[in-house]
């Protein structure tokens, strides 16, 4: 086809400044509340971020942090560091990665493997460097009262006291010999539980608790870590399902006894998913290995004696939340999944069994933002209206009888992220449209706009400028599952649609827990390139994704890649229906969750039904997946033989008819490279054609704008030769 003026250049779509525009990453206020704090990036390198602050009396914006002026050249990360980048989704990011606050006027910021706290004076930041070691100092903070800086030195915790310099080990020696470490999160809290750190301050700074963690049984998977000019064997810990998982015991430091009490150990059959601080108590939450119940536990002080006030059961499997916060009469707030869609909640008065609901039960909450300061009123993200949407609400605490109706703060026909201040007066709140890219604004704590933190106008400065004119956005809808749950599904047509034509398709699919791909928010920039080239780009939401519910997540339960699969293949045959879709020519990708169902539904669908299929990362076989992950959904191998075999990829793989291309970065350590390399080997040995494209020294994403580009290049190269006609750029 004939490039448009204005036609997106591959080129460009991951070429800096970020075509979506500047966007305020990492947004925190001031402990006084008087300023907000973000991460910004340049604009001739997007993966490089300085820190900036905006004075929310005056509204001017000012670098706190030039991260040139602490890293010139980029260092190499430490293996725990790029794994904890990994884990957080933030590998490639140079500069400042992350930061915190201390007390109103310092800040603490780590790069290039050292630890720089910030003070802000009348005279303008003063950057001092409190470590300067050969060691990488890692997961660092302020303590809660501003007295101490601690991180993680080779496995174990450091304090550093700032009125002294002082240095303080604050837990025992990690034994490598041994594979135990403290204060870190081994690999599945990080990687599935969203637990990133392994020891907590309490409030008033006079103890740490912390993690051990003992790998010794946890099986070693040598890891070949390929690069361009070396193959590094990376032995790495990794408990796949079924087997073995580190064994996680629970500590606290004294500091003021000068003495170190264990307050808890795992075993082989519990994790330790959650640790809190109340004013008077260390909260603790376990779950336990089959994943049916998250047993919340207390303790206070010596002789740190632990009960357990209240006890979430499913016999499908639990989720866990981030959201615990005491109220200022001391009762705890949580959310549960008690009565089928997340709502918060109250935990129980003693002798009572159920937490008391405090949002309705129709309505699925996303997270807990804050309360007010008097304890009557409850600040939370989630999804009221619609689910496409995320929205902040309030509602009353202590409604009589059922919940209260929330009230929406935030503008309808987007969605939001949100940040509430110290002083529940004001908000940050970032949102995005189909129609318009991420915007950073500081609102009173009632919706109403106080000034742009980052307005990221679409106007002729805007890096998206010269493409906006062919900008295209989504149509929405839904289709019936089986069940006659609905399927939300978004649709993108090419420019200057005609429906008197028939267009190619791609079907754009994760399908898997957790995660939720059809929204009312800036969607991704290679949607558009692709539709650009002549291609609908369809996108459905099946059965077991995120923001639904149970009775929509748990049909999975013990076999994934079927419901999910009929969901998909219902999405397709909607779309064949159309009289607009080229029904020959369909093709389907996606990675990691979506590699996995891209290849369990062209190996099940019927033959012809997709033209084309490019797999990324795939789970090939559950029982080479982690433990935690793998376990919720799909029991052990041991227990559920039959749905392993059901639900894995490989017994299908002889049943390839489809084209096919796989992908995979040679060093992936979340999916590793062997799930591609059995699929590889079971189509070779029946003679079943595919294409390869792997990536040395990456790892479960593909990072840099040459990398990138290149993997764009390979997906786009085999869709056209798949789904557009022999000898023609016509759709």
């Amino acid at each position: 086809m004939t490039d448009a003026p204005h036609t997106l250049p591959l080129e460009r779509l991951y070429a800096s400044p970020s075509l979506s525009g500047p966007v305020a990453r990492s947004v925190k206020y001031s402990p006084d509340g008087t300023r907000v704090t973000f991460l910004k990036s340049r604009a001739g390198e997007q993966n490089r971020f300085d820190l900036w602050q905006f004075d929310i009396a005056t509204g001017e914006q000012s670098m706190l942090v030039d991260s040139m002026l602490l890293e010139p050249e980029t260092v190499d990360l430490s293996e725990e560091e790029k794994a904890l980048r990994e884990r957080k989704r933030i590998a490639g990011t140079v500069g400042i990665a992350d930061y915190s606050w201390g007390t109103a006027d310092t800040l603490l910021v780590p790069i290039a493997g050292d630890l720089h706290l910030v003070t802000l004076t009348t005279n303008g930041p003063v950057v001092k460097q409190l470590t300067d070691t050969d060691a990488f100092e890692y997961d660092a903070r302020i303590s809660p009262r501003g007295n101490y800086v601690s991180f993680v030195r080779e496995s174990a915790v450091f304090a550093i006291h700032l009125s002294t310099g002082t240095e303080t080990r604050l837990t025992p020696v990690a034994d490598p010999d041994e594979a135990i470490s403290y204060g870190v999160a081994e690999y599945v809290a990080q990687e599935e539980m969203k637990r990133f750190t392994g020891y907590w301050w309490s409030p008033d700074e006079r103890y740490v608790a912390f993690t051990e963690v003992n790998e010794k049984g946890v099986d070693i998977i040598p890891r070949f870590d390929i690069e361009a000019a070396k193959v590094t064997v990376v032995q790495q810990r990794y408990p796949r399902a079924g087997r073995p998982n580190a064994r996680v015991a629970l500590f606290v430091n004294d500091l003021v006894k000068d003495r170190t009490d264990r307050i808890f150990e795992t075993g082989p059959n519990t994790y330790l998913a959650r640790v809190n601080w109340t004013s008077g108590s260390l909260w603790f939450q376990t779950v336990n290995r089959d994943q049916t119940e998250i047993r919340y536990n207390r303790t206070d002080s010596l002789p740190w004696r632990v009960w357990s006030p209240y006890t979430e059961r499913n016999p499908v499997w639990v989720n866990l939340s981030n959201d615990f916060r005491e109220l200022p009469d001391g009762r705890i707030l949580v959310t549960t999944e008690d009565g089928g869609m997340r709502q918060a909640a109250i935990l129980p008065p003693a002798g009572q069994r159920d937490a008391i609901p405090v949002t309705p039960a129709d309505q699925v909450v996303h997270s807990v933002e804050t309360v007010s300061e008097d304890g009557t009123k409850l600040y939370y993200s989630g999804y009221a209206d619609t689910v496409l949407e995320r929205h902040l609400y309030s509602i009353p605490l202590d409604s009589k009888g059922a919940p209260a109706s929330p009230e929406r703060i935030t503008k309808a026909g987007k969605t939001w992220d949100v940040r509430i201040s110290p002083d529940r007066q004001t908000f940050v709140g970032t949102s995005s449209s189909p129609d318009h890219p991420p915007q950073t604004g500081l609102y009173r704590i009632d919706g109403t706009l106080l000034g742009w933190i980052e307005e990221n106008a679409l106007d002729a400065h805007h890096p998206y400028a010269p493409y906006k004119a062919d900008h295209l956005t989504p149509e929405y809808g839904t289709l019936k599952a089986e069940d006659g749950q609905d399927l939300h599904y978004s649709i993108l047509k090419p420019p200057a649609f005609d429906s008197a034509r028939k267009y190619p398709v791609i079907v754009e699919v994760y399908g898997g827990p957790h995660v939720q791909t059809v929204t009312r928010s800036w969607g991704s920039l290679s949607d558009q390139f692709l539709a650009r080239q002549g291609y609908i780009i369809f996108r459905l939401d099946n059965r077991g994704s995120d923001n639904r519910g149970r009775e929509f997540e748990n049909v999975i339960h013990r076999r994934t890649g079927g419901p999910e699969v009929r969901d998909q293949l219902a999405g397709v045959d909607w779309l064949k229906s159309q009289s607009f879709v080229d029904a020959d020519r369909i093709g389907i990708q996606g990675w990691s969750y979506g590699g996995y169902m891209t290849l369990m539904t062209i190996l099940q669908a019927p033959e012809g039904t997709f033209a084309a299929a490019a797999a990324g990362a795939p789970v090939t076989d559950w029982s080479l997946y982690d433990t935690f992950y793998t376990e919720r959904y799909m029991g052990t191998p041991e227990n559920n033989a039959e749905g392993y075999a059901a639900s894995g990829v490989l017994p299908y793989a002889a049943n390839l008819t489809t084209p096919l291309l796989l992908m995979h970065g040679m060093a992936d350590d979340n999916v590793t490279f062997d799930n591609t390399t059995r699929l590889m080997t079971i189509l070779q040995e029946n003679g079943k054609q595919f294409e390869l494209m792997t990536y040395p020294g990456q790892r479960h994403g593909i990072r840099g704008q040459a990398l990138q580009t290149h993997l764009m290049k390979t997906r786009l190269d085999f869709l056209d030769r798949h789904l557009k006609p022999s000898g023609s750029d016509e759709p």
